[in-house]
This record gives C-alpha cells, structure tokens and sequence, in this order.
C-alpha cells in the first residue's frame, strides 16, 4: 500500500462520483463534513458520513472512501501522530467556531474539535461491516467459523467483504494486528518477542514483516525512537 497517500489540508472539494481505492496515510488528521456526503470505510468499519460529521483518523489508518452525486465538500486538519481517537466518527457543538478557528490557526480548531467530539454511530450494518467488528474484537476469529455460522460460503464472504471493504478479511485482519503492534511497540516497555505472542503473530519476524508493511520502518527502528 506504499507510498503514503498525502492529505489536502484545510478546505477541499470532492468531485460527484469519485471512488478512492484503500490507501494508508502516514500522519493522523481529521476531516469534517461541511457539505455533501459520503462513505467512508476502513480500519475503523464502513461509516456513512453527512455534514456536521467528523472522522478522526489515527496514524497509518488505511480507507476507502465513495462520493455520491453530489460530492463533498471538507475541511481537513492535521493532528499529532500520538492521538488514537477512542472515536473514529463524532460530532462537535462547536463546528461553526472551528471552521471559523482553522482559517488562521488549524492546529488550534483541530484541538477544540477532538476536545468536544462527541461519539457519533455508524449507519452501515451489513454483514461485511458484522464481520470487520468481529475481526477487531477478535483478531483470532476463525473466518470460515464465522461465515459457516450465518450461512454463508467462504468464497462469498471473501468476494462480498472485499468489495466493501477494498482488502480480504485475512488482509484486514493482519493490518489490524500490525498497526496494534505499532501502537505497541511505540508505546515501549514490552519485549517485542512477548508482544508478537500476544498479539497472535506465528512469530517475531512474522511480527516484524507486518509491522513493517504497514508503516515503512520494523519494529526495532520504531522501539529505538522511544527507548
């Protein structure tokens, strides 16, 4: 999924129709929905997004996003690569002050958007976004267990949830677990061989693999920054 893809900062206009394939940014932001609509889904499941709503996205989140007929039209600021929103999707009584804030101080209209989110729920509920909950809950789901329980073939939940979600269920399931492990390797105090076991990983260079596909550096580059 490398490279990165880079984030119109501030205020940008999303064309009528436009699909954006699963990318990963390096750096955590936030978007808000100023007009328009659109879909959203990712690491954080398939959310449907209208004007007043807010996405939050940590470091090295990955997505797709679907544009409707009418586009849309967001304001997109920067946030620190430390934030991990409990939230991915909410909505701020302060909108207005905000939007007016980030026309000379972003990082400041940034701040007061995260310092008043309020959780907000997604719309999507079909059976890939059942499945991508059960994947985050339980990155050790068996997927064909799950699938054989409601029914459904392992060939069709690989096709249908792929066509949703941009990615595998596997492949899902293995950026969740890696991009946990940054989480925790940045986080220090943990040996990484420990960390790979607990995280499910078959092994350390298993571990280091993902890791490193999913933000650029291994596991000991990201620990050496923090130790």
């Amino acid at each position: 999924m490398h490279p990165f893809a880079s984030v119109t900062l501030g205020f940008e206009q999303r064309p009528a129709w436009e699909i954006i394939p699963r990318h990963r940014h390096r750096g955590a932001y936030l978007s808000l929905v100023l007009g328009g609509a659109y879909e959203e889904t990712g690491d954080r499941g398939r959310i449907r997004v209208r004007p007043g709503d807010m996405l939050i996205h940590g470091a090295f989140d990955s997505h797709l996003n679907r544009f409707p007929a009418a586009g849309a039209r967001i304001l997109n600021l920067t946030l620190p690569d430390d934030i991990e929103p409990e939230t991915g999707f909410a909505r701020s009584p302060e909108m207005d002050t905000a939007i007016r804030l980030a026309e000379r101080d972003p990082l400041a209209a940034a701040e007061l958007l995260v310092a008043t989110a309020v959780p907000a729920h997604a719309h999507a509920r079909d059976w890939p976004d059942l499945l991508a909950d059960a994947l985050t809950a339980d990155p050790a789901l068996r997927i064909g267990d799950w699938a054989r329980e409601r029914g459904l073939a392992d060939a069709t939940v690989s096709r249908g949830f792929q066509q949703v979600y941009g990615v595998s269920p596997s492949a899902f399931r293995a950026q969740l677990r890696g991009r946990l492990a940054w989480r925790r390797i940045v986080a220090a105090g943990q040996a990484l061989t420990d960390l790979a076991y607990e995280l499910g990983f078959a092994d350390q260079a298993h571990m280091t693999r993902t890791v490193r596909a999913i933000t650029g550096q291994p596991p000991r580059a990201w620990r050496a920054k923090v130790e």
